[in-house]
This record gives C-alpha cells, sequence and structure tokens, in this order.
C-alpha cells in the first residue's frame, strides 16, 4: 500500500467529522497518524494540541521536550571533583601503606639487647622521659682498611669513648655529658649474665669502667646511683656506625670555632662553617689531647656535633627523601643497640629532643664539677642535686657547670 500522503493546502483528516465506508457506514472520524507522532514508525511523546501549529491541532506540544540532540562519538563531560576525591583517597592510602611499612621494616633492624629490667633499685619515675645516650669504641662489622682510615686502632673489647644524659621534659630539654673520666661509685648490682648480687663496697672508679665490668645494665645502675635520676631508655652506637650515618646523611654542616689537630684521632680542621663526612665526624668527637681540658673540651664537642646530626637527620630534608632516609635508617639500625623497651618512636623522640636543644630549645651542658681526685673528676654534689631536681620537677635548668 502507498503511504498517506496529504497534498499542500488539504484539510488535515482528523478534522473531518466522520464518513461513511464503502458500504456506507457511518465512521468515526479519520486519524492519519499525525496526531500521535506515529507517521513513519517515529514516535512522537504525549502532549496537548498546539493550536498555533501550522495545521492547526495538528502540531506538536507545547508540553513535549525536544529530542535530545545527538553526535556521533560524544562523550559525557568528565567529574573532576569526582576524580580529584579518588586521587587523593589513593595517595592517602600509599602514603599509609609505605608508613607502616617503614615503620615496620625498621622496627625489626632495631638491636633491643639491653634489659633495663636487671638494674636494681632504681630512682622513682618523673615526667620526663630520660635518655641515657652512649658511643662506644665498639670495631664491629669493620675492617682493616676501616679501622686505618677511621683511625680507631685494633683495641680488643668494647669501652665507653663518650656518655651523656638527654632529658626531654615539658619544660624544655637539657643534655648532659659525662666526663668518662668521672669519679664515681660501684653501687651494689646484679650481673647481667650470671644473675649473682654483687654487694656495694664503696668502689670508686672511673664512669666508663662501670660499662667495661658488666655492661650497660651496670653502667645505668652506677649512672642511676650517682645522680639520682631514673633513665628511662638507652642507646648505644659504636665507631663504624657512626661514620656510616654520617655518609648516608651526605655529611654533617657544623660550625667550628677554633681549628685544630690531633694525630691520634685523625683530626685536622680549619676554623668556620664547614661539612664533615663520616671520618671527619669521628675524628671531631674523638679528639681530646689537643685541648687543654682533654675530656670537658671534647665532651662539648661531641654534644654540639650530635645536636647537629641530629637537626639535620630529623629535618625535612632526610625525612620526606626516601634516597636519603632509608639509607640512613639502615646505616644507624644495623649498629645502634638499644634497650627492650625502646621503640622507634623513642628514638624518634630522642632526635627530636637532641635537635630541640641544637635549635635553642633546651639546655646544653656538662656534669658540674667540683675538683679531682686521683686523676679523676668530681662532681660538684649541690649542684647536681639542684639540677636533677629541676629535672624531676620539669622545671627549667638554670644550674650551669661554671
Amino acid at each position: 500500500m502507498m503511504p498517506h500522503v496529504r497534498r499542500p493546502g488539504s484539510v488535515p483528516p482528523r478534522q473531518r467529522q466522520g464518513y461513511d465506508d464503502a458500504a456506507g457506514h457511518a465512521g468515526a472520524p479519520y486519524d492519519s497518524g499525525y496526531n500521535t507522532g506515529q507517521v513513519y514508525g517515529i514516535p512522537r511523546p504525549a502532549g496537548p494540541a498546539d493550536p498555533g501549529g501550522p495545521y492547526g491541532g495538528g502540531g506538536r506540544g507545547t508540553g513535549a521536550p525536544p529530542p535530545p540532540a545527538y553526535s556521533p562519538g560524544a562523550r559525557p563531560a568528565p567529574d573532576w571533583r569526582r576524580r580529584v576525591k579518588i586521587g587523593s583517597i589513593a595517595v592517602a592510602v600509599a602514603v599509609l601503606a609505605t608508613t607502616i611499612g617503614t615503620y615496620a621494616w625498621a622496627s625489626g633492624r632495631m638491636r633491643g639487647e639491653v634489659d633495663l629490667a636487671k638494674v636494681i633499685e632504681r630512682p622513682q619515675e618523673d615526667d620526663c622521659t630520660t635518655y641515657l645516650i652512649v658511643g662506644s669504641d665498639s670495631r664491629e662489622g669493620m675492617t682493616a682498611e676501616d679501622k686505618k682510615r677511621l683511625h680507631t686502632g685494633s683495641a680488643d673489647g668494647k669501652r665507653t669513648d663518650s656518655m651523656m644524659i638527654l632529658a626531654a621534659c615539658g619544660g624544655g630539654n637539657t643534655m648532659i655529658s659525662l666526663p668518662r673520666d668521672s669519679d664515681v661509685e660501684i653501687p651494689t648490682f646484679v650481673g647481667s649474665e650470671s644473675g649473682k648480687t654483687f654487694k656495694g663496697t664503696g668502689r670508686r672508679v672511673k664512669l666508663n669502667a662501670a660499662y667495661a665490668e658488666d655492661g650497660p645494665e651496670l653502667l645505668v645502675r652506677t649512672v642511676e646511683y650517682n645522680t639520682g635520676l631514673r633513665i628511662d631508655h638507652y642507646a648505644e652506637i659504636g665507631f663504624a656506625g657512626f661514620a656510616n650515618i654520617v655518609d648516608a646523611l651526605g655529611g654533617v654542616e657544623l660550625d667550628i670555632e677554633k681549628g685544630f689537630k690531633d694525630k691520634r684521632s685523625g683530626a685536622d680542621f680549619q676554623a668556620g662553617r664547614q661539612t664533615l663526612d663520616g671520618e671527619q665526624a669521628l675524628a671531631f668527637v674523638r679528639t681530646r689531647y689537643a685541648f687543654a681540658e682533654s675530656d670537658l673540651a671534647r665532651t662539648k664537642n661531641q654534644q654540639k656535633f650530635l645536636a647537629a646530626l641530629a637537626s639535620q637527620a630529623a629535618s625535612p630534608g632526610t625525612v620526606l627523601n626516601p634516597f636519603r632516609l632509608y639509607p640512613t635508617l639502615g646505616a644507624g639500625l644495623d649498629t645502634l643497640i638499644v634497650d627492650k623497651d625502646m621503640s622507634l618512636f623513642d628514638l624518634a623522640e630522642m632526635f627530636f629532643a637532641m635537635k630541640g636543644v641544637n635549635g635553642g630549645d633546651g639546655t646544653s651542658m656538662n656534669m658540674p664539677v667540683s675538683g679531682s681526685r686521683g686523676g679523676n673528676l668530681v662532681w660538684d654534689k649541690a649542684k647536681v642535686k639542684q639540677l636533677v631536681g629541676q629535672i624531676q620537677n620539669d622545671e627549667k635548668v638554670t644550674v650551669t657547670a661554671d
């Protein structure tokens, strides 16, 4: 059949009121299909008649929306807010996973070998967190070439080369160097290996002799007995570990006020600001024979350098740079010996406290000395008592070593 075609000017069929079929029957008004939009098989949305159309009621209804425009290959506009949100979540998850992984990796490498539970008759706890930081002359892991390069010699055993107390308090941080020639009393103690009790006899020795006699536990016991301060954590590092940390950091910048030389330690420094590598740093902190005050002058240099090292290790340039952070952690944790209860968080707190001292937020000093006995340095008892009291009460330290 031919499709229905309306001639121009004709009246739309639906406007005829009725018709008679061939048989003469009256029929309903004729509808061509224009009314419903079904002509040519194209659906048309329902809507009221548009009287303003060209054919009266046969026009498109005004309430019907226009058909959507179609463009081949067109894509919806990107939802940038959603993309940014998803990207931010992905970055946060990646950072969290990396942080957790780094913490677990570093914690697993910490050498928690010192058992402070073996220390007896301990002072009461206070609000400060107090660390005993020890630099030993351990040559563990060093080759013959390393010993020659770092001027360490090849002595057997292990002794303390430097000792200092770091008290991290709310009222400020205090770093106190303990000269290894300090005159102290060895108290009653329990052997770290034998478990036997050794009664104190009033025997007086150099402070570093306590470490040589029964290791870190006796050293902690001796420091606590002679100062009255409770040691919460212990950290010890040897020659090789110290030099490796400095090299992993890319060197440590330091301002040396006066140049000096020392053949024994290999020190040869000019005055001024300079960057020290591992070999130079070890020579700087070990030098004692180039100074008139010997051990006291050396402890001041040790404090100055450790504070500068901590400041650089805790800087964003190290913490946020994985190419510097991981080598530094690896170099330090492989040789760093700590107590069994010390966590990576405690270690970080120690470094930030040292950094605070270097930044002026605290006090750096030697243990007050009043004289000497048999070549050993005697502590000023009155000043030591006042110093300890200020730390225990979380007060600003006003005691000086002068």
